[in-house]
């Protein structure tokens, strides 16, 4: 009986013995794993993206003409309003035309006078031809009466020509619309007097297209000239599938037709580098104006096997941009990286990281590289990441 009395206090023992050592143990454990700075992160992605470039731009008339008179003189009427749309042809200006009829009428009398002549040049020369034949006047008088009547017909075309002339002005105080167009309110009022080819009546310019203009860098020009290439684009013809545009407007809202570029300039600009692009686009209710400021954006460009990663995960240091990434040993290693465009809430990188790279979301107000981690992985998903719209939740470690 003692014997097993002294065997079971020796068992109870043991036991307690082993009880401090497992909590000794679990009590290191946690002081290591309360060490580590908890973050949250997710795999890179790699896929085909439709890649947005935006750029400002502005709005400008297809067509755009400024209206001049041909001939001097007051303004008279004017048959139309400012803002009006007006047609091809439609009078728009009636001058003061009494000079020019009074220039009608003279050069009608001067052409009167130079046909009387030749007409009594020709008789004349009829006469000599006559006498010629009698050899009762010299060759010379004969010939000097042929040149007469040469000159006499010269006069009469040059009047002729002057009367056209002087109906021409007469017609063209009355000045019409050269084009179809809507016109601006800078025309100018009755009384004025307009000076041929110089003072600007009004100016027309077609609303529907309109043109959206805009530059693109030496970088983005490349790339996207780039991208075609590799997409098999033969960029020496004009049959390469260029970028739709699409417009968002001054008060935030998104233009619901799309445009497509029709001309790029010849050169990039010396002053700012930038290469200048036109598109155009529908305008049926003529709501987009000349002048307008628009935001840009070029829809269709994909980037193949492209590595994206949110952009709440990329840190910008001067000139630099890095992430922070897991590391195989359980610490957190800074790489730096190029940064591409946006696409919703993500970045494309462009440079620095690889698709099997773990990159870290969350938690990184007070990270540093190389610390210890205790990493919690998550989904694009259950963080609210889009490749279309930004949904992202606001970082709060």
């Amino acid at each position: 009986m003692h014997s097993w009395k002294k065997t079971g206090s020796l068992l109870a023992a043991t036991a307690l013995i082993a009880s401090f050592i497992v909590g000794g143990c679990g009590s290191s454990q946690e002081e290591a794993q309360a060490g580590k700075t908890p973050v949250k992160a997710m795999q890179v992605l790699q896929q085909d993206t439709s890649v947005g470039y935006n750029y400002p731009g502005h709005l400008q008339g297809k067509e755009e003409v400024q209206v001049h008179a041909r001939v001097s003189g007051s303004v008279l009427e004017k048959y139309f309003d400012g803002g009006d749309y007006v047609y091809a042809g439609q009078p728009l200006y009636k001058l003061d035309s009494r000079q020019y009829e009074t220039a009608v009428i003279s050069a009608q009398a001067e052409l009167s006078k130079a046909e009387s002549n030749l007409r009594n040049a020709q008789e004349e020369l009829g006469r000599y031809e006559t006498l010629w034949k009698d050899r009762a006047v010299s060759e010379q008088t004969l010939t000097n009466k042929r040149a007469d009547v040469e000159g006499y017909r010269a006069t009469v075309a040059a009047e002729r020509a002057a009367v056209q002339k002087a109906k021409e002005n007469l017609d063209d105080t009355v000045v019409y619309a050269p084009m179809s167009g809507r016109v601006a309110v800078d025309d100018v009022a009755v009384g004025t007097y307009a000076t041929a080819g110089s003072t600007n009546l009004v100016t027309i310019g077609t609303m529907d297209p309109i043109d959206i203009q805009f530059s693109v860098s030496e970088t983005e020009y490349l790339n996207l000239l780039a991208e075609a290439m590799e997409a098999g684009v033969d960029i020496n013809t004009d049959n390469q599938p260029l970028p739709k545009v699409k417009i968002t407007l001054s008060n935030g809202r998104e233009y619901p037709f799309e445009g497509k570029i029709i001309t790029a300039d010849r050169a990039l600009s010396t002053n700012t580098g930038s290469l200048t692009i036109e598109a155009t686009i529908a305008n049926p209710n003529g709501i987009l104006l000349p002048g307008m400021f628009v935001q840009v954006h070029l829809v269709g460009v994909k980037a193949d096997n492209a590595i994206l990663v949110p952009q709440r995960a990329v840190q910008q240091l001067l000139d630099e941009a890095f992430v922070l990434v897991v590391g195989e040993d359980g610490k957190s290693i800074s790489k730096n990286v190029k940064v591409g465009e946006k696409v919703g809430s993500y970045y494309i990188i462009e440079k620095g990281l690889s698709p099997t790279d773990v990159v870290i979301v969350e938690g990184l107000t007070t990270l540093r590289a190389g610390q210890d981690i205790d990493v919690t992985m998550v989904t694009p998903e259950e963080m609210g990441f889009s490749t279309t719209e930004s949904t992202e939740i606001t970082d709060k470690s």
